[in-house]
């Protein structure tokens, strides 16, 4: 797991033997289970996510109704509103499968970055790279049909299809389970 991590780490910079040995002692990683709740509405929090392995789902409920509107997987992190504005928040995180992650506060990462400065351009660039995509998706996903969202999604992001729920899925795309069934039946006769 280190090795994977480190791995994704270089594709940005190299990292020292030291460097590699203080991300292993801050011991921010840890396992949760599928169906570990990480933040509820309501609730305050300090901490952000980066996932490592596996996958953390953010969703509201509305009216009974669970809402997804993100899911983060290998190398994607979330730092909820509240760990900024200090107010409760407003929706949830959860593990939708065995996860892998590091949780950290504000006051860890400006250690971390007082001992290794290279962290903060690190963190700096990794985070930049992640907005940068994570808005080109929310602009795509806000201008196109459901139907384009869902070959966007199979384009973009695979193993989704594979690894979420249908219901999430299709929660996700803004429609009900049983319109994705039908738009997953329409997309494979026109296939054929």
């Amino acid at each position: 797991m280190h090795q994977f991590l480190f791995d994704y780490i270089s594709k940005y910079m190299p990292l020292t033997e030291d460097e590699k040995k203080v991300i292993l002692d801050l011991n921010l990683f840890k396992e949760v289970k599928k169906g570990t709740v990480l933040l509820s509405e309501g609730e305050k929090s300090n901490l952000g996510y980066f996932v490592i392995k596996g996958c953390i789902r953010k969703f509201y409920i509305i009216d009974g109704e669970e809402k997804t509107t993100n899911f983060y997987t290998e190398f994607q992190g979330e730092v909820p509103e509240c760990a900024i504005n200090n107010k409760p928040s407003a929706y949830y995180l959860a593990c939708s499968e065995d996860s892998i992650i590091s949780a950290s506060s504000s006051k860890l990462d400006e250690e971390v970055f007082a001992k290794f400065p290279r962290f903060e351009t690190l963190c700096r660039i990794v985070s930049e790279d992640l907005l940068v995509k994570s808005q080109s998706s929310l602009d795509e996903f806000k201008n196109s049909s459901p139907s384009k969202r869902y070959e966007n999604l199979m384009a973009t992001r695979p193993d989704l299809i594979q690894r979420i729920p249908q219901h999430q899925l299709a929660s996700f795309l803004g429609i009900a389970p049983q319109s994705l069934s039908r738009l997953k039946a329409r997309l494979i006769k026109t296939k054929k």
